[in-house]
């Protein structure tokens, strides 16, 4: 980090500001926070998002949580860099989308709004006990245009080559971004963690590759910093597989590019056009996102 390091820590340590995304797809934006705002709420837009509010004024925590809104499924309580890959993949009413790991919902729910719920999202997670959350907040939201399926994510490239316009891997990982959120990302921190994860996240994101259209888009994204599990997956996705990685711009944020290096491992010269959210800069958790397009084959 550099320079950069000593405000970086610092932020880490600060506790996170609550953010919501209102849901357009059972109410009147506009009308629910007039609501929230007469409670005594202060909403400030998220810049990145149409429907992303940061809160502040809550009398209590876990009041979002208890609220008539929440139940109602007119609002979705979301970290503000968790909104950043569904509004980077700039995705239509008309299309086929695979959400990869799905649960409990936050990229699923937002792709939907942003479908008006048209097209057709499929929502997997190979985890029972997540499925059920995912459901739950696919009902709460109103979300009708969703199939919901349980299987391993790898094998979505054979089970369905080529078929969808867009992929969402928003892959399991070390979650060292969301220790603002809570210190047990440090207590699961396990650096011998990174390398079985990273094997993973190279499996989902090649499965979602294979499943994409050409010049289709994949987007993969982490809560994590570990160059491991986030320029080095991509790195191995661009030295095996005909793709390239898209510039993002993002209003409002203030982003990092991927590191060119790690610990001497030297990464695909692309990665540099990948997205890195740090806290001490957007006063969000900490993100990684890509934006990749499937070349024609």
């Amino acid at each position: 980090m550099g320079e950069e390091a000593e405000a970086f820590m610092g932020t880490l340590f600060r506790p996170i500001k609550p953010s919501i995304r209102i849901n357009s797809l059972k109410c009147d934006p506009t009308e629910v926070r007039r609501r929230l705002e007469e409670k005594g709420l202060k909403l400030t837009p998220v810049p990145w998002c149409p429907w992303g509010y940061w809160v502040e004024h809550l009398e209590e925590e876990g009041t979002l949580g208890n609220s008539l809104e929440h139940f109602l499924g007119e609002i979705y309580i979301q970290e503000a860099s968790s909104m950043v890959p569904v509004e980077a993949a700039e995705i239509t009413p008309d299309m086929r989308v695979l959400d990869i790991a799905a649960a409990p919902g936050s990229k699923t729910t937002h792709a939907a709004q942003r479908m008006e719920n048209r097209g057709v999202i499929v929502a997997n997670d190979v985890s029972i006990p997540r499925i059920r959350a995912l459901i739950y907040n696919l009902d709460r939201m109103g979300v009708i245009n969703t199939v919901v399926t349980s299987i391993d994510g790898r094998r979505f490239g054979r089970l369905l080559p080529g078929y969808f316009h867009l992929s969402l891997v928003d892959a399991p990982c070390s979650a060292e971004g969301t220790v603002r959120r809570s210190f047990r990302a440090w207590a699961n921190w396990r650096p011998k963690a990174y390398r079985k994860l990273a094997e993973i996240q190279k499996a989902l994101l090649v499965s979602a590759f294979k499943a994409t259209i050409p010049r289709g888009i994949i987007i993969y994204s982490t809560c994590t910093f570990a160059p491991e599990e986030n320029e080095g997956v991509v790195s191995y996705l661009l030295d095996h597989y005909p793709c390239h990685i898209e510039e993002l711009a993002i209003p409002g944020l203030d982003p990092s590019p991927g590191l060119s290096s790690w610990e001497g491992e030297v990464y695909n010269p692309q990665v540099r056009r990948t997205v890195r959210i740090y806290p001490h800069r957007n006063e969000v958790g900490g993100f990684f996102v890509a934006r990749i397009r499937k070349e024609e084959i």
